[in-house]
C-alpha cells in the first residue's frame, strides 16, 4: 500500500461520518418536504398556487434564513467550548442564542405589515400572485419564534457533535408538516393557505420537541443559575460578533436567490414555477452537501479550542473528499431520472416544456457548488466568519450581479449561468482564503 494511500485511508472518515450521515438524513428531509409540497400544489388545475408559495417562500427564506447565523453562530462557538472542555460555556451559550432567538422571532411578528409591504414592493410579482402568496407569507411568519428557538438548538447539539438528536428533531418536524399538508391541502382545499398553515402547526411543535429532547438528554440544563451573567452585555460580545459577520455573509446570499427569482418571476408564471422546482432539486443536492460541512463545523470547531493545526487539516481534507464524491451522485441522480423527475413535479405541459430547458443547469450545478457548501462549513467551525463575509461579498457584487446584467440577452439561461458563476466564485474565493485562516486561527503545530 502506497503512503499516500495509507494516509487517506487514517484521515479521520469515522468521525466525519459520524456527524455527517444524521445531518444529511435530516437534512434531505427539508428539500424532500418542499419537493412533497410542490408536488402537491403542481398537480393542482393552476400553476398559480405553485407560482405563489415559491415567490412566499424565497421572502420567507430572507426573513428565517438570514436568521441562519443563529445556528451557525452557536455550533461554532459551542465546538470551540467543547474543544476546551468548557461545560459551563456551552450551557451558558445555549440559554443566550435561545434569548437571541426569541427576541428577534417576535420583532420580525411586530413588524411583519411594513416588511411584507417592502418585500413585495422590492420583488414586484404578477398580479394575478400577489394575493395567495401575501397569505403564506403573512401565516408562515407567525412561526418566527419557534422556527428561530430550533435553529439555535440544532447549532447547539451540532456544535457538542450530537447529530442524532437533530435528526429526531427534523424528521419528526417534517413528517408533522407533510401528513399536515395532504389534510390542510388535499383535504381541506386550502391550496396555498393549507401549505402555510401546515408549517405553522409544525415549526411550534417542532419547538416543544425541541425542549422536551434538551431536557431529557442534558438534564444539567434544568439545574442552570448563571443568570447574572446573561444581564451583561459583555456575555454576549462573542455570539453577537461571530453572528453579525454571518448575517451580513447570509443576507447576502439570500439576496441573490430573492432577485433570482424575482428575475424569474419577470418572465412568466411558468417559468417562475420551472425555476422553483429546479430550486428544490438544487436544495436536495444542497442539504445533502451540508451534511459534510457541519460536520466540519463540529470538528474543525473543536480543532481550534483545543489548537490543533494537524486535526483542522485532517477534517478539511476528509470533508472535502466526501463533498465531492456526493456532489458527483447527485449530478449522476439528477442525469439518469431528469423524466420521472419532470413527471412528478407537475402535470401542466407548460411548465415541464420549460423544465425541458433549464433542467441541465440541475446536472452541473452540484459539482460547481461543492467546494462553497464544503468550506463554509469550515469557515464557521474555525469562526472565521469575516472571512466568508468578504467572500460573499466579492462573489455576489463583483460576480453574480455583472454576470446577471452581461447575459441578461439570454434571459433564463443567462440567469442560470450568473447563478452558476456565483457559486464558482463562492468556492474559489474560500480557496484563497484558506492559507490565511489556518495562519490566523491554528497559528502552532502540536508536538
Amino acid at each position: 500500500m502506497s503512503s499516500r494511500l495509507k494516509k487517506l485511508l487514517n484521515l479521520p472518515h469515522a468521525a466525519v461520518w459520524a456527524v455527517a450521515w444524521p445531518m444529511i438524513l435530516s437534512n434531505l428531509s427539508v428539500p424532500l418536504l418542499s419537493i412533497v409540497d410542490t408536488a402537491i400544489l403542481g398537480h393542482l388545475d393552476s400553476a398559480l398556487h405553485l407560482g405563489a408559495v415559491a415567490l412566499g417562500a424565497s421572502i420567507i427564506a430572507i426573513f428565517f434564513w438570514s436568521m441562519g447565523f443563529l445556528r451557525m453562530g452557536t455550533t461554532s462557538l459551542v465546538a470551540q467550548a467543547q474543544g476546551k472542555n468548557d461545560q459551563r460555556a456551552t450551557e451558558q451559550l445555549l440559554v443566550q442564542s435561545v434569548l437571541l432567538a426569541t427576541g428577534l422571532g417576535l420583532l420580525l411578528i411586530a413588524l411583519q405589515l411594513p416588511l411584507l409591504d417592502l418585500a413585495f414592493w422590492w420583488l414586484n410579482p404578477p398580479i394575478e400572485l400577489l394575493p395567495a402568496a401575501r397569505e403564506y407569507t403573512g401565516i408562515r411568519l407567525l412561526g418566527a419564534p419557534a422556527v428561530l428557538v430550533s435553529l439555535t438548538c440544532i447549532g447547539w447539539f451540532i456544535g457538542q457533535q450530537n447529530a442524532r438528536l437533530p435528526l429526531l428533531l427534523m424528521v419528526a418536524t417534517n413528517l408533522i408538516n407533510l401528513l399536515l399538508d395532504l389534510v390542510f391541502i388535499l383535504g381541506f382545499g386550502w391550496e396555498s393557505r393549507g401549505a402555510a398553515l401546515a408549517t405553522l402547526c409544525a415549526d411550534y411543535l417542532g419547538l416543544a420537541l425541541a425542549a422536551f429532547l434538551i431536557l431529557r438528554h442534558y438534564p444539567n440544563l434544568r439545574r442552570f443559575n448563571n443568570w447574572a451573567v446573561l444581564r451583561q452585555l459583555s456575555a454576549y460580545r462573542a455570539l453577537l460578533s461571530i453572528n453579525r459577520d454571518l448575517f451580513i455573509r447570509t443576507l447576502l446570499l439570500l439576496f441573490t436567490f430573492a432577485f433570482f427569482n424575482a428575475q424569474g418571476a419577470q418572465m412568466g408564471t411558468e417559468v417562475l414555477a420551472a425555476n422553483s422546482i429546479i430550486f428544490q432539486l438544487l436544495m436536495l443536492a444542497s442539504y445533502g452537501l451540508d451534511g459534510f460541512a457541519q460536520a466540519s463545523e463540529a470538528l474543525v470547531g473543536s480543532a481550534r479550542g483545543s489548537q490543533s493545526r494537524q486535526a483542522f487539516r485532517n477534517t478539511t481534507l476528509t470533508t472535502g473528499i466526501w463533498s465531492l464524491l456526493v456532489a458527483l451522485m447527485m449530478t449522476s441522480l439528477f442525469v439518469v431520472l431528469q423524466e420521472p423527475l419532470i413527471t412528478l413535479f407537475t402535470d401542466l405541459e407548460a411548465v415541464k416544456h420549460q423544465l425541458r430547458l433549464y433542467l441541465p443547469w440541475v446536472f452541473i450545478l452540484p459539482l460547481i457548488s461543492a467546494t462553497a457548501f464544503w468550506l463554509d462549513g469550515v469557515y464557521i467551525g474555525a469562526g472565521a466568519s469575516t472571512l466568508m463575509r468578504n467572500a460573499m461579498l466579492f462573489s455576489a457584487l463583483v460576480v453574480f450581479f455583472p454576470c446577471w446584467w452581461l447575459f441578461q440577452p439570454w434571459q433564463n439561461h443567462g440567469l442560470w449561468l450568473a447563478f452558476s458563476a456565483f457559486n464558482l466564485s463562492r468556492g474559489l474565493s474560500l480557496i484563497a482564503l484558506l492559507p490565511h485562516l489556518q495562519r490566523r486561527y491554528f497559528p502552532r503545530y502540536e508536538y
